[in-house]
């Protein structure tokens, strides 16, 4: 039993050793480096690093030379086997309010190792709550719209089932 006590200390031990000196910040700057790869660049004016997180404040982002989005903060957590990044008031630019919402409150996206395959997608903003689901197997992503406050702009791009209206698209 002391074998077993030892064991599982030390692994909690090294758990915790892992996540305390991750280069956090080096991996954020490599998913800006592959994201620039496909012409996405993330000017942020304030990173903070915690134990488990990794915090982005005021960011701008450019697709293209073009700047899309604002981001007021990204927060990345994540304890290895799970990992949440929730993203607090996101505006899109006006040019794209026929494609999307362009004010989003808040967002989170969360991977766990338990259900390795799935990505789920929570969003809320004036045009009500969005519930969703990245497939990454299926290479699919949907979205449900709980609630139907000001999504009349949406409505071109949206299908409707016995749920509600949502919106799906293959990645």
């Amino acid at each position: 039993m002391q074998v077993v006590k030892k064991i599982f200390f030390s692994l909690v031990v090294l758990w915790i050793a892992i996540l305390f000196f991750m280069p956090k910040q080096m991996l954020y700057y490599k998913l800006e480096e592959v994201l620039a790869k496909n012409d996405i660049k993330i000017n942020e004016k304030r990173v903070e690093e915690g134990l488990f997180s990794f915090k982005v404040y005021d960011s701008k982002i450019f697709v293209k030379g073009i700047e899309l989005a604002s981001v007021k903060e990204i927060n990345f957590f994540t304890l290895l086997f799970y990992t949440k990044i929730n993203i607090k008031d996101l505006e899109l630019d006006s040019s794209l309010q026929n494609m999307a919402p362009t004010q989003i409150d808040t967002s989170s996206v969360t991977h766990a190792l338990w259900n390795p395959v799935n990505i789920n997608i929570n969003a809320e903003g004036p045009f009500g709550g969005v519930v969703g689901t990245a497939a990454l197997m299926n290479r699919t992503l949907r979205l449900d719209f709980n609630e139907t406050n000001q999504i009349q702009m949406l409505k071109a791009n949206l299908k409707q089932d016995e749920k509600g209206w949502f919106y799906e698209t293959t990645f």
